[in-house]
């Protein structure tokens, strides 16, 4: 079998094992609109008032797009990890052509299915409830789309590290709440820059998160925080998170046991 077809028989698999656990079916797509429904239609934004939502609804899109970008591929490619060790998988697919990588892609691939289809629902409810305006274009469409599965891709890496590295499936989830909850609001989502202390706005460079949410906001609002270089801030920093989405990738699937 070749690589590709290897690949593909793997997607099936996790694409088929995701459908059956329903409850994690039903969250999936059930937080990211709890997160909207609260944020955007009960908070909601207060633009000339005081507080943290007082920038336009469309200065929020980063925001809720990377509760599913971020959250989700920690968690499910986080547990799955520690699900295949549990049960002695990897010393089995050890024995088999699949390799590591290819496994974290497959992972990956499935993940990105799932989120987008996350990520399309959170932008239709954004539109709708918060009365964001998003130019949409063949051009905008397709950096989003980029954005997505290069933001999934680069958390799915993280995941597979955690789930490598904690000791059971309980640890993979509190490991991916502690290092997830402070990159959300600590990474230009939901915080304006101007809000942090001086001293910590270096900082927010070091999240991976950031130039997700950087790079967003100037595709859907136009409004870049700090330019990425040469080339229009959309662009550069989509080539930033590329560049470190496959410096995660290459970790995650070296992080990854070989048995048990």
């Amino acid at each position: 079998m070749t690589r590709s077809g290897r690949v593909a028989a793997s997607v099936r698999a996790g694409w088929h094992s995701f459908l059956r656990r329903r409850t994690a079916v039903f969250f999936t797509f059930f937080f990211p609109l709890l997160i909207v429904v609260i944020f955007g239609a009960l908070v909601q934004t207060q633009p000339r008032g005081g507080g943290l939502f007082t920038e336009p609804p469309v200065y929020y899109v980063p925001g809720y797009l990377a509760v599913v970008v971020l959250f989700t591929p920690l968690s499910r490619v986080g547990s799955e990890v520690a699900r295949h060790r549990d049960g002695n998988r990897f010393e089995k697919l050890a024995t088999t052509p699949l390799s590591r990588t290819e496994w974290l892609l497959a992972q990956t691939v499935v993940n990105v299915v799932v989120i987008g289809l996350a990520a399309l629902m959170l932008l239709v409810l954004v539109v709708g409830l918060t009365g964001a305006t998003i130019p949409l274009s063949p051009t905008v469409v397709a950096l989003l789309v980029g954005y997505v599965v290069l933001g999934v891709a680069l958390f799915c890496g993280v995941g597979a590290i955690i789930g490598s590295l904690a000791g059971s499936q309980d640890g993979v989830i509190a490991a991916s709440n502690g290092i997830a909850l402070p990159l959300l609001f600590l990474s230009e989502t939901f915080v304006p820059l101007d809000l942090l202390p001086a001293w910590f706005r270096p900082a927010t460079a070091l999240s991976p998160l950031t130039y997700f949410a950087r790079g967003v906001r100037a595709t859907t609002s136009g409004r870049a925080v700090i330019p990425a270089g040469p080339v229009a801030p959309e662009f550069g920093y989509l080539l930033v998170l590329a560049g470190l989405a496959a410096v995660f990738v290459v970790l995650g699937a070296r992080a990854l046991p070989r048995t048990d």
